[in-house]
């Protein structure tokens, strides 16, 4: 029980850095638009998905407590 709450809090500790160091990140996504017979029209889409700082840095204090409570027990 030890070592897997050690994992996780490491774990949210990396994602928690991560988290504050980029703010956001996009990617790409094809759509089809239309489809007449064999043919088919489709759209690059480009979408950005916007990572808060202050989640960020709620995991890297989630991460330590958890650490803390598995060096504790």
């Amino acid at each position: 029980m030890k070592n897997l709450l050690s994992i996780i809090g490491i774990v949210l500790i990396i994602l928690g850095i991560i988290g504050v160091s980029y703010k956001y990140f996009t990617y790409t996504t094809n759509e089809k638009i239309a489809e007449i017979g064999n043919v088919q029209i489709t759209a690059e889409k480009e979408k950005t998905v916007v990572i808060s700082p202050m989640l960020g840095g709620l995991a890297i204090v989630a991460g330590f407590a958890l650490i803390i409570i598995a060096r504790s027990r």
